[in-house]
């Protein structure tokens, strides 16, 4: 039986769910959202959703009385109030609690993207338990309470012991039945996420702050995919060096561009710690489109043909605009690998733009 509290509550949540599914375009694109985020929940404000109902106004007279014409306001308002500070609330903010998971599903469903296969020998099965039947033996730390009532119930009813004055239902050793559980076997894949990032000068707070957002979104997509899920972080300018969360989103240095750096750090890290034997490999690398000069995009060319595209289920690179960037890289990436399945650019003008780049790195399910 389920209570009309359960139910209110039910039709509530999928209220606010539609609520934030037509505006998941606009949180997508807000940074503070982001951090929000708790151990396993994300908190998300949204406008307050009031039910219709009817206000008592100032309204000195009674029904149909008085001189007047239909379409006529009725009453007027007090004019000593206007201009004068209130003393009531006004509106606010609700803010809702969702799970990652939760968020991931409205993600998939708004963006329509595909449950991701993991390729090949990268899917290990595992056994579960899983209670999907009754018996009638068992533990009574599994006894089926809800199950056992209604036989119970029904025991009483036909052999015309109920005592509708005095509905005490008290079950004997044959009403008893316990649930029972059944192994099955599931698929348990592993995936690793390196996010690679121009951290040159040229590349700003701004530009940090939207590669901030599209790889939350990114890994909450990928963690509902996924039971096991690695991630990395790579920055760069003539060098490349592996750092944690923090710092890949608010180092900056000064120096020049080599993009060539993180892609052989990237190569490294997967022969290394993540082999494509056993890991699902994501490759995410941010930059501003501008490499040094001196024939390194000629090697960085060579490094995705020949070591990371056939390692990875996808390489994205999201070119993010910056004044002082020539964006040319994502032109030698389109004009040379355009042929390559698992690659795929995005240009990121700004924060509007990552609603559309999530979807072209993820839209494909691989």
């Amino acid at each position: 039986m389920v209570l009309r509290v359960d139910q209110d509550h039910h039709r509530f949540r999928e209220i606010i769910r539609g609520r934030i599914r037509r505006e998941l375009k606009k949180y997508i694109a807000q940074g503070d959202m982001v951090g929000r985020q708790g151990q396993k929940l994300i908190s998300i404000p949204v406008p307050s959703v009031d039910l219709p109902h009817f206000r008592l106004g100032k309204n000195p007279g009674g029904v149909g009385q008085g001189e007047g014409n239909a379409g006529d306001p009725v009453g007027k308002g007090d004019e000593s109030e206007v201009g004068q500070a209130g003393d009531q609330p006004g509106h606010h903010l609700l803010e809702v609690e969702l799970s990652l998971d939760e968020l991931a599903a409205l993600l998939g469903e708004e963006l329509e993207l595909p449950r991701i296969e993991p390729r090949g020998t990268r899917s290990v099965v595992s056994a579960r338990d899983r209670y999907r039947s009754v018996r009638r033996t068992g533990p009574e730390s599994l006894r089926h309470f809800k199950r056992t009532y209604k036989k119970a119930l029904r025991r009483q009813i036909a052999s015309g012991i109920y005592d509708p004055a005095r509905p005490v239902i008290i079950p004997i050793k044959e009403d008893r039945v316990y649930r029972s559980w059944k192994d099955t076997e599931e698929p348990e894949s592993s995936a690793v996420i390196v996010y690679m990032m121009d951290v040159s000068g040229s590349m700003g707070d701004e530009q940090k702050e939207i590669v901030r957002i599209e790889a939350f979104w990114i890994d909450t997509w990928l963690q509902s995919q996924y039971r096991r899920l690695e991630t990395r972080y790579i920055v760069h300018d003539a060098a490349a060096k592996i750092v944690d969360r923090h710092t890949f989103f608010h180092l900056r240095e000064s120096g020049g561009t080599k993009i060539s750096s993180a892609y052989e750090l990237a190569g490294r890290l997967i022969d290394e710690e993540f082999s494509p034997a056993d890991w699902n490999v994501y490759l995410f690398h941010f930059s501003d489109g501008d490499n040094w000069g001196g024939g390194d995009t000629e090697v960085c060319l060579k490094l995705l043909g020949e070591t990371l595209l056939p390692a990875a289920n996808l390489f994205a690179y999201g070119q993010v605009e910056s004044p002082y960037g020539s964006g040319q890289f994502i032109k030698d990436l389109e004009q040379n690998l355009s042929g390559a399945e698992n690659l795929v650019v995005s240009r990121i003008p700004g924060k509007d733009a990552i609603y559309d780049s999530i979807k072209q790195f993820l839209g494909k399910g691989r």
